[in-house]
């Protein structure tokens, strides 16, 4: 165990050093095609998950400035107001409305979710971007483990609420779900709160992105026939205010070899746009590209199969069942 950890984390530093870094990025955009990006969004509506910085900012004005009604959801009002506004004046778009929900709260993502929904509009894209790397143990009052609740949990019942609106904008409709190259270097858990001794912020914050992505595998299974394609993807190494704030060694560490958040948010915007028949649902995605989940001799593809398991896990933790789902969506 200790040695196929051990060699996790040397592959992964070697991946991420050579392919996550703002060289890397480079390197991949000799082979992207400017016409991708070309395409308009005029009468879209998009969902943005934390989009008040970062590559959740950058990703609201990459659709924003294609013409797309953009909701950006953030957690702060004050903060929420300035980025609306900022995105308005970059972009000339005045389709911009503030969403303000605190994802910690599964209870506040179950409002937030009816209140969008009872407007019956169709949702073209849900971007879940907001993500949490808190090193310490914190318990919500809702009692769940804090990264886990916005990580996880508040990205789980979004995408299951907000089905029925993505349904109406079939076959267009997406999920694009933001993970990290982090989820390399572990295999999912059954274990979603981490109960372990010593708890260990990254570690958590990596199994949350590496069960990201085998919901995302496992929404596409589910919801096949229903017009609503789903993708997970890594942005690479991003200068963002969030990754500064958690991991203030690294970034320092990797100070001008950081991608912009602009360069993270641009794999986001790329799925946006592409025609369906270009992408395969329920895979992982890095630099406009499909990209493996696991890394060779890593030990971690078998733990997949625990997915169904914590599926229903995770619908009893959030209280989501078919009944209930479809209920708080007509209300």
């Amino acid at each position: 165990m200790f040695l196929q950890r051990a060699w996790r984390l040397a592959a992964f530093g070697h991946y991420g050093f050579t392919q996550f870094t703002k060289s890397g990025f480079q390197e991949h955009s000799k082979k992207f095609k400017e016409e991708d990006m070309q395409i308009a969004m005029e009468g879209k509506n998009c969902l943005v998950t934390g989009a008040n910085s970062g590559i959740g900012f950058d990703s609201a004005v990459g659709l924003a400035s294609r013409g797309a009604t953009v909701h950006i959801v953030c957690r702060n009002k004050e903060k929420g107001e300035e980025a609306l506004s900022k995105i308005q004046s970059t972009t000339g778009n005045q389709n911009i409305h503030l969403q303000i929900c605190d994802l910690s709260s599964i209870t506040e993502v179950k409002s937030f979710a009816s209140r969008f929904s009872t407007e019956n509009k169709p949702l073209h894209v849900l971007v879940n971007n907001a993500g949490l790397l808190e090193s310490n143990r914190v318990t919500t009052p809702e009692g769940l483990e804090l990264n886990f609740a916005v990580n996880v949990a508040a990205t789980y019942s979004l995408t299951e609420l907000l089905m029925p609106v993505l349904e109406k904008a079939a076959p267009y409709a997406r999920v694009i779900t933001v993970s990290s190259g982090g989820m390399y270097t572990t295999p999912l858990t059954k274990d979603l709160q981490y109960s372990e001794q010593n708890f260990d912020g990254a570690m958590q914050y990596a199994r949350n992105k590496r069960l990201q992505v085998a919901l995302t595998e496992k929404w596409a299974q589910i919801y096949e026939d229903k017009g609503v394609g789903f993708y997970s993807m890594h942005p690479g190494w991003a200068e963002t205010p969030g990754t500064a704030k958690s991991l203030p060694g690294f970034s320092e560490k990797l100070s001008g070899k950081l991608r912009t958040s602009a360069e993270g948010a641009d794999t986001i915007v790329w799925l946006a746009l592409q025609p369906k028949e270009r992408l395969v649902s329920g895979a992982f995605y890095f630099d406009r590209a499909e990209a493996p989940k696991h890394l060779a001799l890593a030990g971690t593809s078998r733990s997949h199969s625990l997915i169904d398991a914590i599926v229903e896990d995770l619908r009893s933790i959030c209280g989501l069942y078919s009944s209930s789902i479809q209920a708080a969506a007509s209300q």
